[in-house]
């Protein structure tokens, strides 16, 4: 044991700078993980156009493009009865969704609640009203896959950070160890060879003579 702990750190391999490139591992795939994250959230938080957002009652004129479908969001404190109305569109243009979808943008939260799919490209006044108080946003249709996507991605990258870095630094230890027992035994002074030295052979016992 002496001798092992005799043994320079520098001598050993793998080099100790390999706990440092796991760190590194880690801290980029934890931070590529977060980026993922974020950048869900954000297209998803952008997809609504809350700076064009208008009270029940009143109506708004957005573009409608053919085949790109909108969703439209309400913001109120229940569950009010929702209506919304675009007269100028063709029948069966808004649709109700088969699934909710929520988001919270700052201290609002936003519920899907009707879905569009223009026949024909052009501005279209849009009316929608409520039985609580409520504010009316119009967005992109959510990508759901896509945003559980990027966070199952992101969380993968937590999970590979940790998996990762923690290889490295055992691997690393593990390989150090053992070169560390190789040197000590290189180092170590030799066992004498053959057989232990013999002494010289006893006298005589002493006692009375024998007649």
């Amino acid at each position: 044991m002496a001798i092992q702990n005799r043994v320079p750190a520098k001598d050993l391999r793998p080099r100790r700078v390999w706990y440092l490139v796991a760190a590194v591992v880690g801290l980029l795939l934890a931070g590529a993980g977060i980026a993922l994250v974020v950048a869900a959230v954000k297209d998803t938080v952008r997809s609504i156009d809350t700076d064009r957002s208008f009270s029940g009652g009143e109506s708004r004129t957005f573009e409608f493009v053919t085949g790109e479908t909108k969703a439209i969001y309400v913001s109120q404190s229940g569950q009010g009865h929702v209506e919304c109305r675009i007269p100028e569109m063709r029948t069966g243009s808004m649709t109700e969704p088969d699934s909710t979808f929520t988001v919270t943008v700052g201290s609002r939260t936003w519920e899907r609640v009707f879905e569009v799919k223009p026949g024909s490209s052009g501005d279209y006044a849009l009316t929608c009203t409520s039985e609580l108080p409520a504010e009316f946003a119009l967005g992109d249709k959510p990508q759901v896959g896509a945003t559980i996507g990027g966070i199952a991605a992101g969380i993968g990258c937590f999970v590979a950070a940790v998996l990762v870095a923690a290889a490295i630094t055992v691997v690393t230890a593990v390989r150090r160890g053992r070169h560390r027992r190789r040197l000590a035994a290189a180092w170590a002074p030799p066992v004498p060879w053959g057989p232990p030295p013999t002494g010289p052979a006893p006298g005589p016992a002493s006692g009375p003579p024998s007649w």
